[in-house]
């Protein structure tokens, strides 16, 4: 089969400055009290009603936020598209469990995942992909399961040819939070919250948009 388009540019765009945004993003959450506390939130309601069951971070990038979570007491993996990400990811914290993969289509059994995260991860796919990702997640989540949405808020996409002087072609999908509700809602999965945050313009990591988190949850069996 054919690999889409846009899964071999994310990958290749990543792999070519993955050191670089390692470093560039490494302390971030520090900087995010209510990210950290997002997240703190969905750790604790995966760990109670997921059966048990692990934390997917999907999209993880360079385990910063795996590693956050596994700081909470979660029993989370990454997965990412990128091996140049997940290089960076297995040398900085070789205690986690790292796996190269495609939200398109993960290598996990059904009902496996006490919680999904997708941080800043379903940003890179055009919007004609997204019921199909929203699918898998779906499948791969345990009744009552959790999934936690983190995006830029917006109308346009953003097209990058550069970062960190290295050539890339990353396309940023900025999303109406009331889009992306109705996408999940039409695969099956229960709207649980939905949080909006202003623009941050000034500190070490300026904002251009908007940020919103969007939680939701697989149905609980009975």
């Amino acid at each position: 089969m054919t690999e889409p388009d846009f899964l071999h540019t994310t990958r290749t765009s990543y792999d070519a400055f993955a050191g670089f945004y390692a470093e560039l993003f490494q302390d971030e959450l520090n900087a995010k009290p209510l990210e950290r506390h997002v997240l703190a939130a969905f750790a604790e309601l995966a760990a109670s009603d997921g059966g048990g069951r692990p934390v997917a971070d999907v999209g993880c990038g360079t385990g910063r936020v795996t590693a956050y979570l596994h700081g909470l007491g979660a029993d989370v993996f990454g997965i990412d598209l990128s091996p140049g990400m997940l290089a960076q990811a297995r040398s900085r914290y070789p205690h986690l469990r790292f796996e190269e993969g495609s939200m398109l289509a993960l290598d996990l059994p059904d009902d496996a995942l006490g919680g999904l995260l997708a941080w800043y991860s379903v940003i890179h796919v055009p919007d004609e992909r997204l019921p199909e990702v929203f699918a898998e997640f779906l499948r791969v989540l345990a009744p009552g399961g959790h999934l936690l949405l983190g995006f830029q808020v917006g109308e346009e996409a953003l097209h990058l040819t550069e970062a960190g002087g290295h050539r890339v072609s990353l396309d940023f999908h900025r999303r109406r939070p009331e889009a992306l509700a109705a996408l999940l809602t039409g695969a099956g999965l229960e709207l649980r919250a939905t949080l909006l945050r202003e623009r941050d313009g000034e500190g070490p990591f300026p904002e251009k948009t908007p940020q919103a988190y969007l939680m939701a949850r697989k149905p609980a069996a009975g």
